[in-house]
């Protein structure tokens, strides 16, 4: 077979599918309007340099949930690492 053309993954379902074009896709993710997510943005990295001292922690997540935070982090237009910072905040704060 010549290169680039592998066959396709067989994939189960319409998020799966989804997720395969996303990184199999070059080019830009639009990400909406700059100047209010700007904003919205240079707040929470204030809030977060007013708050407490931070520590660094290792855990393990799996290679599947991992690709789907990126994927969301990407489409809100932040870091991973970021969007994870923000799930385990919210719901230590619940």
């Amino acid at each position: 077979m010549k290169p680039g053309n592998e066959p396709l993954p067989v994939l189960e379902t319409d998020e799966e599918r989804a997720e395969y074009e996303f990184n199999e896709a070059d080019g830009w993710v639009s990400i909406g309007e700059l100047g209010e997510r700007r904003v919205a943005l240079k707040e929470t990295a204030l809030g977060m340099l007013r708050g407490s001292g931070r520590q660094q922690i290792a855990i393990s997540v799996s290679e599947r949930d991992l690709a789907r935070l990126k994927q969301k982090a990407s489409e809100k237009g932040v870091h991973y690492r970021t969007l994870i910072d923000t799930i385990l905040h919210d719901y230590a704060e619940e």
